[in-house]
């Protein structure tokens, strides 16, 4: 192999990208290196993230930038899929900071909400002034959220809504959360306002997997909404569904980005790492380990761009989604364990980034799609037979 080859890049996939496309991942790559990679092993150490990121985020044009309108950057997907990998190689909770405000709760008033509800937030969220967040899962429905418990009971032109949500993502730091609830009619979505009587956020804390996150469970208390906090064309499950599609692609590349950070810590500590009198990257096993990460490396990242320039041109299908959430995630998660073994003993400690790209990895493998669900959802689409229950 030339000495001259990148080893992050070995398939040459840098010349796939536009020009447009390799400019926003240097933005982004290099927000992260300066602005949150010295101090993310000190966040994720605490357990926060600072607020303040978001209008920096949204100065950078990243809080709903595959968007068109409403101030959002009307990017691609493919290009937000790059900045999606460039953040999750920083930390898995900026991405998902990132991809919960503009692919979750953004997503969810812009294509299902009111001309007047568009106009109120999306473009203070664009710009980080206000932050959202997602109601979806609760305590006892997770992978089901068709069974979900939190009801919408209309009282006059008014809406009443009680239960719980669980795992929520920006929950306690949010402006505004996107409630999902089962009315007479079906699940509907809701607008709710922080500080709205009967609405508190708090904390879920001990974590050992997305610290630099702020998880947050949402209680709703007898909340009294009017009759516009409700996104007129949400009708049933399909709705939070097709929000959570819109995520998960997202996932596809940061994902990699994990895996990515990863990989290359260990290829340089291989190099540098003496053992028996030589780099212990001139060990036979040692190189196997790198090739073996390298390749799953490269063809998930072939994975993300194919779907990617798909959903520009003709879109995705919720399967074809699945395909790349199960696979990138799973594999990340191994390159991350495989470079865990190369660092030896150092691996498990916050000075590399490793065991902390590990650790966010278990909640990307389970969040927004577990393993095991989309494992049967391309089991249907195999055999036409459901095997959910």
């Amino acid at each position: 192999m030339s000495a001259a080859a990148d080893p992050s890049d070995l398939l040459g996939i840098d010349e796939m990208l536009t020009d447009e496309e390799r400019a926003i991942r240097e933005t982004v790559r290099s927000f992260g290196e300066k602005r949150v990679a010295p101090h993310i092993a000190e966040w994720f150490e605490d357990g926060h993230i600072p607020r303040e990121l978001a209008p920096e985020l949204g100065e950078l044009g990243l809080l709903g930038m595959h968007l068109e309108g409403y101030g959002c950057a009307g990017t691609s997907a493919t290009a937000y899929g790059l900045a999606c990998l460039e953040l999750e190689a920083v930390d898995s909770g900026l991405r998902s900071m990132v991809s919960v405000q503009g692919s979750l709760a953004m997503f969810a008033i812009w294509r299902y909400g009111s001309e007047e509800q568009k106009q109120q937030w999306l473009p203070e969220m664009a710009a980080g002034r206000a932050i959202g967040c997602f109601g979806l899962t609760e305590p006892d429905f997770g992978s089901n959220p068709a069974g979900m418990r939190s009801s919408a009971k209309r009282d006059g032109d008014d809406w009443i809504l009680n239960g719980s949500k669980m795992w929520i993502t920006n929950g306690s730091i949010a402006d505004v959360a996107i409630v999902w609830a089962r009315a007479e009619e079906g699940i509907r979505g809701f607008l709710v306002p922080a500080g709205t009587e009967g609405f508190t956020a708090r904390n879920i804390t001990r974590k050992m997997s997305l610290r630099a996150s702020v998880t947050s469970e949402l209680l709703l208390d007898d909340v009294r909404l009017p009759a516009d906090a409700m996104l007129p064309e949400a009708r049933g499950i399909a709705g939070p569904l097709g929000c959570l599609t819109e995520a998960r692609f997202g996932i596809i590349f940061g994902s990699m980005g994990a895996a990515r950070s990863s990989y290359e810590c260990a290829v340089e500590y291989a190099k540098t790492r003496v053992q028996f009198d030589r780099p212990i990257g001139g060990f036979q096993l040692t190189q196997a380990k790198l090739v073996n990460m390298a390749l799953e490396l490269h063809k998930g990242i072939l994975l993300a761009m194919h779907l990617g320039r798909r959903k520009d041109s003709v879109g995705l299908t919720p399967e074809q989604v699945s395909i790349g959430k199960l696979n990138n995630c799973r594999e990340a998660l191994k390159i991350c364990r495989e470079a865990r073994t190369v660092l030896g003993a150092s691996g498990v400690t916050l000075e590399y980034p490793v065991i902390r790209h590990m650790n966010n990895l278990e909640s990307v493998l389970t969040y927004e799609g577990t393993s095991e669900v989309h494992t049967l959802v391309l089991g249907q689409a195999i055999t036409g037979l459901a095997a959910f229950t």
